[in-house]
């Protein structure tokens, strides 16, 4: 395959909204939100233009990633801004071909590039992992809620970065959706059926 990478332009919108959909559907939970989410991000003054990429063959998207600014609040309510990387998404088709690294490794350069001190998400670890991500417990971050899970990382965009930055994670707003909101979103799409299955988290 010949994958070229270049920022998200807003003609580009309902196709990755579409392939996001495809790539969430019923991973999680019956259907999914995170398309909406990708809609909604692009509203929000968290959102990171400069950081929003797809990969694409010929005119064809095959992937998405996209990041909004989030922030660590320490125990003296000292907020340091750091970033959410999510939805990232690549078509179920176009998987395990090494398009997910590509848009990985193409966009944490950037946010390098940018000046920002780290990305935390909450993510698989064991393909995390392999691009830097570590236990956010050992930056002593934690969720919103004040737990660490195996889930929730944490990148270091230079050594040290992250030195002197401890405390509570809280990605923006945006990320909570409500069910009829979601439901008059899903009326854009074409009709797709929901599933439970064994492996879904709720």
């Amino acid at each position: 395959m010949n994958i070229s990478i270049r920022l998200e332009e807003e003609n580009d919108f309902k196709n990755v909204e579409y392939m996001t959909r495809e790539a969430f559907w019923d991973l999680y939970k019956p259907g999914c939100d995170e398309h909406l989410i990708v809609h909604k991000i692009r509203k929000v003054p968290a959102f990171v233009k400069e950081l929003d990429f797809i990969a694409y063959e010929k005119d064809r998207i095959v992937g998405n990633i996209i990041y909004s600014r989030a922030k660590v609040v320490n125990e003296e309510n000292k907020e340091f801004e750091v970033l959410c990387m999510g939805p990232f998404a690549v078509l179920p088709s176009d998987q395990k071909k090494g398009i997910g690294s590509l848009l990985l490794k193409h966009s944490i350069e950037k946010a390098r590039q940018l000046g920002y001190k780290a990305i935390i998400i909450f993510g698989n670890p064991d393909y995390y992992q392999r691009f830097g991500f570590r236990n956010a417990e050992k930056y002593k971050i934690q969720t919103s809620w004040g737990e660490n899970l195996d889930a929730f990382m944490a990148l270091e965009l230079y050594n040290g970065s992250l030195i002197g930055i401890s405390g509570k994670f809280y990605e923006d707003e945006v990320f909570k959706t409500e069910k009829e909101e979601l439901e008059d979103f899903e009326r854009n799409f074409p009709y797709k059926e929901k599933h439970v299955t064994d492996t879904q988290l709720w």
